[in-house]
């Protein structure tokens, strides 16, 4: 007899019409097969099989059963009776059950945690075992999966609907705190949503930079073989090195730092949105200083500058950085030139601490970058941010030095029209050592034809001056020393010499004129190098230790002394620094033409020996006639000397000038003049720098030849012991003392001769 399928009594309404006619099986949706039980070879006098036919497939009977099961299966199977083939007879079924044993159940449950998928050998092996047939342990193997699928499936939904509810709970938690969210600064609500697209590129690009950060320190530490401390210092506290011409220089001159600049670090994250919000505020103060005239700029009485009106200043700015310490002084100037240089080479200088310190050599004696939370869109510096410290100075041992922590914010307004803004975030690190706090304070940069540019200088500072000595009282006072003119002073004449780096068209009819392109590069890579080092060593900068010889008052001469190892732009040794500054009853520019002019130069050089000083090469790098740097050559009748040549660059712009220069070797240099590389030849700079003594008469600065004076500082760098182990002797610093006495007796004549 063919196998059939034995349905419940229970169960025949849903299948049978009202005739007695069995409907369609695959059709029914509500018939349970979870009690279900195949029996072949039943007794045909108990059991009335469904009609099927002899060939009906496995296959089929078990998409039946998928259709028709219900999750809640029970653990064994039930024999049910069906309909009799006299389907007309309407008197109820008996009905009998068939379960499986719990042996069975047992043995076939322990069979499927090994194996949940038995293949045919394997049912006939465990339907033997068993007694039961092929079919029955496939069903049940059928059945059990997919109970197991469903409490699994159950499960995973509980833990979902927690997990969604715990989510919901969040939601509605940090929902109610936005609602009622305040501003730190303000105390006001907070518009949330609101970002500015200026803050929300900084997010993005704050971002970028962290996985940048984040991928080099690791490559880092792979290499190096330790991990490296996440936002590092971006540039070390290293001298600033010349503008890109070609190698770098030698590093072998270390610089300190003062109390201030030791103690700052990066800022954290928790300042940086405040950072951004100050850096956006100071670029709206800066435009607007830049732009409005009275009454907030006053012209002062000889038309020559502006200044500020501190009362309609804090009514105009009401917000910013807070008022003034107690004991600091306001300075604030503002200058406007229009300088040979395009706007992005601008916008870019001042936004490369290396370069910018370096144009700015005599002014900058120290820059490093602690952070950069933004550099900017589209390749460019729109956007870029900036934290920074810096160490501003005057090239005289008297003048204490500012240091400073502000972050810079680089802007674009429109076409051409770039600004870059500093202002000091000392109140996010309160420190009682801070002489110096930095109101914005920058430059607006506007493109003018032919490549030059127009550039409006605001410089707005508290400080407490009272360390600086007695002779340059007035200079600092007057707003001269560190002011606007001078910044802009200084890129003027800077402009100009990188104008003549990249020159073409020189004239060959003069004499002594260097016309090699590369020599001419070489040469003034060389002097830059030389005036940074004298700038650097020159000021009274907390990476010095002066220590005063003697006690005559302003003439005190001021040495120190510093060790040169492994740098091959330094000769190896002990190096000993001397300073001296000093006033003069002399304008500026007749001091400057004096200690230029190697005519005059026999007068006050003593280690010249009184020999005929001879100009051999020069490069005009200015406007100015004694804008240059020249190679001279000492005529010396002592035959020891026959091989020096000095390197000498002199600059002056209205607000200082400089005589610098520095014995050479002639093998070297010509090297040098052949396009060598100038980073190798050894150099200890020694010279002047002329600044105006700040009284009315010599408002008019370097060019003015009135009867103001003058104040002058002298700079000698002297190699005393070749051996960097050895101790200074007391003969070596008596020595020096004496030769910048002498120097300075001289001058003091030769100028007193003159000025009678």
């Amino acid at each position: 007899m063919p196998a059939g399928l034995m349905i419940p009594a229970r169960n025949m309404p849903s299948m049978i019409s009202g005739n007695g006619n069995v409907g369609g099986f695959g059709t029914s949706s509500g018939l349970t097969l979870g009690q279900i039980m195949f029996q072949p070879n039943m007794m045909e006098g108990q059991l009335h099989p469904l009609e099927m036919t002899q060939n009906t497939s496995e296959s089929e009977i078990a998409r039946m059963r998928d259709e028709e099961f219900d999750s809640t299966t029970k653990s064994g199977s039930d024999n049910h009776e069906g309909a009799s083939g006299d389907d007309q007879d309407p008197r109820p079924k008996k009905k009998r059950y068939h379960r499986h044993t719990q042996h069975q159940i047992h043995e076939m449950e322990a069979f499927f945690k090994e194996c949940p998928h038995p293949d045919d050998k394997q049912r006939k092996e465990l339907g033997r075992e068993l007694g039961l047939e092929p079919l029955q342990v496939k069903f049940w193997f059928q059945n059990k999966r997919t109970q197991m699928k469903t409490q699994h499936e159950r499960q995973e939904n509980t833990q979902l609907r927690a997990e969604n509810e715990k989510l919901r709970a969040d939601n509605m938690r940090f929902r109610e705190a936005l609602s009622t969210a305040s501003c730190p600064n303000c105390g006001g609500p907070t518009a949330v949503g609101q970002m500015s697209f200026d803050e929300h590129h900084l997010r993005l690009e704050n971002a970028r930079l962290r996985e940048e950060i984040d991928r080099i320190s690791a490559i880092a530490a792979k290499y190096v073989g330790k991990p490296v401390v996440n936002y590092p210092l971006l540039s070390s506290p290293m001298p600033p090195r010349p503008l890109d011409f070609g190698a770098q220089p030698g590093t072998g001159e270390m610089y300190g730092a003062g109390d201030l600049l030791r103690s700052i670090s990066a800022p954290s994250e928790a300042d940086k949105p405040m950072i951004i919000e100050l850096a956006v505020a100071a670029m709206e103060e800066l435009i607007r200083m830049a732009q409005m005239g009275e009454p907030l700029w006053m012209t002062s009485l000889d038309c020559t500058t502006s200044m500020l009106n501190e009362e309609e200043y804090i009514r105009t700015f009401p917000r910013g950085i807070g008022p003034k310490p107690t004991g600091f002084k306001c300075e604030a100037s503002r200058e406007t030139a229009v300088v040979i240089m395009n706007h992005i080479n601008l916008v870019e200088i001042l936004m490369d601490v290396h370069q910018w310190s370096t144009v700015f050599s005599g002014i900058v004696s120290k820059a490093t970058t602690l952070d950069v939370l933004s550099t900017g869109v589209a390749g460019n510096y729109n956007g870029a941010l900036q934290v920074m410290t810096a160490e501003f100075q005057v090239p005289s041992p008297l003048v204490p030095t500012r240091e400073s922590y502000y972050v810079r914010y680089c802007k674009q307004h429109a076409e051409g029209t770039w600004a870059v803004v500093d202002v000091s975030l000392d109140n996010l690190r309160p420190s009682p050592t801070v002489r110096c706090r930095r109101r914005p304070s920058g430059c607006l940069i506007q493109e003018m034809p032919n490549g030059y540019s127009k550039v409006t200088w605001v410089e707005h500072v508290e400080v407490d001056d009272r360390g600086v000595h007695n002779l340059y009282k007035q200079l600092v006072s007057s707003g001269h020393a560190f002011g606007a003119k001078r910044w802009i002073a200084t890129l003027d004449r800077q402009c100009e010499r990188l104008a003549s780096v990249m020159a073409t068209n020189i004239t060959t009819g003069d004499v002594g004129v260097i016309t090699n392109q590369d020599g001419r590069k070489s040469m003034l890579k060389l002097a830059e190098r030389m005036v940074i080092s004298f700038c650097a060593g020159v000021s009274a900068s907390t990476a010095h230790t002066w220590t005063t010889l003697s006690g005559t008052g302003a003439d005190d001469v001021r040495v120190m002394t510093r060790k040169s190892v492994d740098d091959p732009g330094r000769p190896p040794g002990i190096v000993l620094s001397a300073a001296t500054s000093f006033w003069l009853p002399v304008s500026p520019k007749r001091v400057f033409d004096f200690l230029r002019d190697e005519n005059s130069r026999s007068e006050w050089d003593i280690l010249s020996n009184g020999g005929v000083v001879q100009e051999m090469a020069h490069i005009a790098n200015g406007r100015d006639t004694g804008n240059c740097v020249s190679l001279l050559r000492v005529n010396s009748a002592n035959s020891s000397q026959s091989n020096m040549l000095i390197l000498q660059e002199s600059c002056a712009d209205p607000t200082a000038s400089f005589v610098i220069y520095a014995p050479v070797d002639i093998v070297a240099m010509n090297v040098v003049l052949n396009g060598g590389d100038p980073d190798y030849v050894a150099l200890l700079p020694s010279g002047f720098a002329i600044l105006p003594d700040g009284t009315p008469a010599s408002a008019g600065g370097i060019g003015d030849a009135g009867s103001a004076g003058s104040l002058l500082t002298v700079a000698f760098q002297i190699l005393v012991d070749s051996v960097p182990t050895a101790k200074l002797s007391l003969g070596s610093v008596a020595t020096v003392n004496n030769l910048i006495a002498c120097t300075v007796e001289r001058i003091k004549a030769s100028l007193s001769c003159e000025n009678a």
